[in-house]
């Protein structure tokens, strides 16, 4: 297999990024300094939100938020299996049950009438509520206490419905962000749809500070509650061996902040050239048989590019497909693997395949393939060429 010749993901840094952490380094704050301040006052000024909370990981951010609604063992939480795995962990994390809801086939994103569908059941328990729970694992005394939606791939979720579903059981929401900044729904920035939301900034993020996230919300109580967890449980008062709960080391260090304030600077360049990149390939897919696209939903007013991924005709076999582009060094990814057949998952739950059909489809037709905002046209070129030849 040849190696691959054009990069899966690469971030894109300046030398002005750079300069951003060595600056640090030469500075006796390495953390909980001034740039995760001024860190979290620039997310603030991005997003509108009261509140930004720096954490080491979006991870971390959906587990405090978890912890801030207070979801504890035997919850359910109306969620989506058709995401990166850690929007289920964090529930398991507290023990409490992911209620999966499937997802819509054109954008992938959790569907919102059947979600009213399935809280509106859980509520009137019995048989009805059954129905949504797995086979094993849940009991059936579980109460109904949050809902965790996703954006996929820079998509935000039909956050309308889903936020009425919420106000009628008295629900929080936590938006699950991650892959979603500067995403827009009728024209409200995606993360601030709910009570909380989290970004994350993994190096193949519309911006990165190697590893981190960050978590904005309008609540005071709940700002101080996850600011206290992150740091090991301190709250505001406590000395440096005091403890007020049980928190954990969830903090952003300084070089990451400063990485970080350096990218938001450059947010709109780092996004337009993510565009860019992401409309010469819609170009170039529109002429090839068998390949689509996800669609863009009318209530989606700015789309924040954060992979690209096709799916194809159930008639192609994407594995054999991707080993051939493998092969010619083009590196690609199935996308989403269906979290509910992970192996734990399975063996915790019962789950099996057929069990949300939709989102079963879209894991076994997508591929992620090459994609950042430093790619060329020409690199662009030549995958959808390699993509063309292999389907003929």
């Amino acid at each position: 297999m040849n190696p691959p010749k054009i990069p899966m993901s690469s971030p894109d840094l300046s030398d002005a990024d750079r300069q951003a952490v060595i600056e640090v380094l030469n500075t006796p704050s390495l953390s909980m300094g001034p740039k995760i301040l001024a860190f979290e006052k620039a997310f603030c000024d991005l997003t509108g939100a009261k509140h930004a909370i720096g954490v080491n990981s979006g991870t971390a951010g959906l587990h405090l938020c978890v912890r801030a609604a207070g979801i504890g063992p035997g919850d359910l939480v109306l969620t989506t299996p058709f995401s990166f795995v850690a929007s289920t962990n964090v529930l398991l994390f507290e023990n409490a049950i992911p209620v999966y809801v499937d997802v819509d086939p054109r954008t992938g994103n959790v569907d919102a009438s059947r979600l009213a569908e399935a809280a509106r059941d859980l509520a009137a328990g019995g048989a009805k509520a059954r129905k949504w729970l797995p086979r094993r694992g849940s009991g059936t005394n579980g109460r109904l206490k949050a809902i965790l939606p996703v954006d996929v791939f820079g998509q935000p979720a039909d956050m309308d419905p889903i936020c009425q579903v919420a106000a009628e059981f008295s629900l929080p929401v936590i938006e699950d962000s991650c892959e979603a900044l500067g995403a827009e729904y009728k024209g409200r920035q995606a993360g601030t749809l709910g009570d909380y939301g989290v970004f994350a900034f993994y190096p193949n993020k519309q911006i990165t500070t190697g590893e981190g996230g960050v978590i904005v919300t309008d609540d005071d109580r709940a700002a101080d509650f996850m600011r206290a967890l992150r740091n090991q449980g301190r709250a505001v008062g406590d000395t440096w061996l005091q403890h007020t709960y049980l928190g954990y080391n969830y903090r952003l260090d300084e070089m990451s902040a400063a990485l970080g304030l350096a990218q938001i600077n450059r947010f709109e360049e780092l996004s337009a050239k993510r565009e860019r990149v992401a409309k010469w390939y819609e170009e170039r897919l529109a002429e090839i048989p068998g390949v689509e696209t996800y669609a863009i939903g009318p209530a989606t007013t700015r789309m924040s590019w954060f992979v690209f991924v096709v799916r194809f005709d159930e008639r192609i076999e994407r594995d054999a497909l991707a080993q051939r582009l493998e092969a010619r060094g083009i590196p690609v990814r199935p996308y989403f693997a269906p979290i509910h057949l992970q192996p734990y998952m399975v063996e915790r739950f019962g789950y099996r395949a057929g069990d949300y059909p939709v989102t079963e489809s879209l894991g076994r037709r997508s591929l992620a393939l090459p994609f950042s905002g430093v790619m060329a046209e020409a690199q662009v070129d030549e995958v959808c060429s390699a993509l063309r030849e292999e389907l003929q």
